[in-house]
């Protein structure tokens, strides 16, 4: 009897031990689960939407086309030529000439033209005896538009030549570069005229097949 009491109230004083190991392993599992829930809700453990092959191909475009239109809409840069130098900034015009390109394997050239004036420009050297004469041609690479304007404005094109041959000074003459920097004078006041009249220009360079100074 009394072995059987010890043993009830040894049964007794464990019974509330494992009723608490029970509570704080039901509270540890409904803490867990709680947890997992809500990842799960969050979306932790769905694997990551991946974009489709169409979605990226569009996003391209639209970058793609979102560039050009930002390059497209720039002003005030230069437009670059095929050996990397600035174009002339001419105005351009709905009816003015283009640029006549030569095609080549990997090659892009433009087509040179040229045109001689029809007389000699003859000025006196400014403060000086000596005389000029000098016979000027041009080269273009835009289209025929340009050679016809300066058949058409010739006269107007000798009046701005001469000008510029009537500020030649002897010390002038003697300079290593003064054929260079005359022709490039001649060329503006040249383009300048046909800016004025014709809303474009279009002489790339001034050559010299005659002169003379006597």
């Amino acid at each position: 009897m009394a072995d059987e009491q010890q043993a009830e109230e040894g049964g007794k004083k464990k019974s509330p031990l494992i009723m608490i190991i029970v509570l704080v392993v039901v509270i540890l599992l409904l803490v867990v689960g709680s947890i997992i829930g809500t990842l799960a809700v969050t979306g932790f453990f769905s694997e990551p939407e991946q974009e489709s092959v169409e979605e990226l191909l569009k996003k391209a475009e639209e970058e793609k086309a979102a560039a050009e239109a930002a390059e497209g809409g720039a002003e005030g840069e230069p437009k670059l030529g095929p050996d990397g130098k600035p174009l002339p900034n001419l105005k351009e015009t709905p009816d003015g000439p283009e640029k006549q390109i030569k095609s080549e394997p990997d090659v892009t050239k433009f087509e040179s033209r040229y045109k001689e004036m029809s007389r000699p420009l003859i000025a006196n050297v400014a403060a000086s005896r000596k005389v000029m004469s000098v016979t000027v041609a041009i080269m273009t690479h835009y289209d025929d538009k340009v050679l016809t304007n300066m058949d058409k404005h010739e006269f107007a094109l000798r009046s701005a030549s001469l000008d510029v041959l009537r500020q030649v000074t002897e010390a002038d003459i003697d300079k290593p570069t003064f054929r260079i920097e005359l022709a490039e004078k001649i060329r503006l006041a040249m383009n300048s005229v046909l800016e004025r009249y014709e809303d474009f220009g279009g002489i790339e360079q001034v050559l010299f097949t005659e002169f003379i100074i006597q």
